[in-house]
């Protein structure tokens, strides 16, 4: 879909398809002819609560009626730009298919191809654009299958993201590097596969970032595949575990976007990429594996995986010098139970940066609901011949504990961990009823986003 914005009104666009708001119900629509096109008018509800998830339902909503009218160049009037940036944003959000592995495609020139906002800055909409761009392709990444969308992949990703942008490098290691590293949490998981596993570090430096800029670190979990290794998941549980590197989507895309708005930061982004699989050589329960920092852990449970290899990888910003630091991962089912699909459950060290994600969140349109980051929790996680268990068994609070565990592996540096277990696939979302919804990677940009 191309997207365009002008400062007239839509009744002057050559447009097939208009749309005008009104302060109807949210999002009931009413059609009718205006001369040789037709009118959408569309409800927007009280403004006073029309934050940018209203305006994904809203723009959704028109999306499905556009289809059923087989509309192909739509004008929205819209009143400000922010809404602007939030019908874009939505439209192509609403629009996504990912029609890559069938083996009949759909008519390219189907579909909505032309999305004119009037009464907009083009500056605010392009914005929306290329972040709305940035949360499909994370989609794409989420939705493919494992067979393809492996640790290898991702890393071609990365470099990929690079080669489009001069202000990014990238640095992709596999089994060897994480060796070296010596992260034996994260190397432990990689066993139970024959498929390559994936150390990716980005780094982003904008010439416009001031000299003392903070390093800003992502970090997200990429398993690319999830069995649960020998404590295996049921079959039902074992379906959606494609999108077990959900977290890694977000980062990668989010900093792709970044390096396309050119936002004068610094950044390192670290993908810690493996499939949790079974073979000989798998993990075992009773197993003690020593993590990058010294700390030994005791398995317990060979599916709490994600927590191993993110241990690693923020040990890793730490040690190449990230002043804060985000990470992203389908972590724990304990956080689904506890939040559903409505929120993402956050914690943070640092009240300043925990300020930070709310705002982002708020900005990103995305619902946050912090949690606490009580000591008690990660009381829970200290081993029995080890330093530390990988799973508080039978004690509850699990996706607290997890993050009581990964804390020990961050120091003193400012951190913040989004446990997006219960948002990022199949979450029924307005603009995704089913599949990825590239959790986060709205908000990781806000996040960078000076305010």
């Amino acid at each position: 879909m191309n997207v365009t914005s002008t400062v007239e009104p839509a009744a002057t666009t050559d447009a097939d398809t208009l749309v005008a708001g009104s302060d109807a119900k949210r999002a009931k629509l009413s059609v009718r002819r205006d001369g040789d096109r037709q009118l959408i008018t569309v409800g927007l509800g009280d403004p006073e609560t029309r934050n940018r998830r209203a305006w994904y339902e809203i723009t959704a909503a028109v999306a499905g009626r556009l289809a059923e009218l087989d509309a192909t160049h739509l004008a929205w009037d819209a009143e400000d730009d922010l809404q602007a940036a939030a019908v874009a944003e939505g439209m192509l959000l609403a629009s996504y298919r990912l029609t890559a592995y069938k083996s009949e495609q759909d008519d390219e020139t189907s579909g909505l191809g032309t999305l004119t906002i009037a009464g907009a800055d083009e500056r605010a909409v392009q914005r929306a654009v290329i972040v709305a761009q940035a949360v499909n392709r994370a989609r794409d990444l989420q939705n493919g299958p494992p067979n393809v969308i492996t640790p290898t992949y991702l890393g071609e990703r990365a470099r990929a993201i690079a080669a489009d942008h001069a202000t990014v490098t990238a640095e992709v290691g596999g089994l060897d590097r994480i060796l070296e590293l010596g992260m034996g949490a994260f190397a432990s998981v990689t066993q139970g596969s024959d498929t390559p596993p994936a150390l990716v570090v980005l780094r982003y430096e904008s010439p416009d970032a001031p000299a003392d800029a903070p390093l800003l670190a992502f970090v997200g979990k990429g398993v690319t595949f999830d069995s649960g290794g020998l404590s295996i998941k049921p079959a039902g549980s074992m379906v959606t575990m494609k999108s077990d590197m959900s977290g890694s989507a977000a980062v990668l895309e989010a900093t792709a976007a970044i390096a396309e708005l050119g936002l004068p930061i610094r950044l390192l982004t670290i993908v810690g990429s493996t499939e949790n699989t079974i073979n000989g050589s798998a993990l075992k329960v009773g197993d003690v594996v020593t993590a990058a920092n010294g700390l030994t852990i005791e398995i317990d449970n060979t599916d709490a995986e994600g927590r191993l290899v993110l241990a690693d990888c923020l040990h890793h910003a730490v040690q190449l010098g990230a002043d804060r630091i985000v990470d992203v991962a389908t972590l724990t089912g304990a956080m689904a139970v506890a939040l559903g699909t409505a929120y993402v459950g956050y914690y943070a060290s640092d009240e300043s940066l925990a300020e930070d994600v709310a705002a982002a969140g708020v900005a990103g349109g995305e619902h946050l609901w912090r949690m606490p980051l009580d000591q008690r929790y990660g009381e829970l996680m200290k081993g029995t011949i080890a330093d530390l268990t990988n799973a508080a068994i039978g004690k509850g609070g699990g996706a607290c504990s997890a993050a009581g565990f990964l804390q020990r592996f961050v120091g003193d540096v400012p951190w913040a961990h989004f446990d997006i277990a219960g948002t990022a696939f199949n979450a029924d979302e307005p603009f995704a009823k089913k599949g990825g919804t590239g959790a986060m990677t709205r908000t990781l940009i806000a996040l960078a986003s000076p305010t």
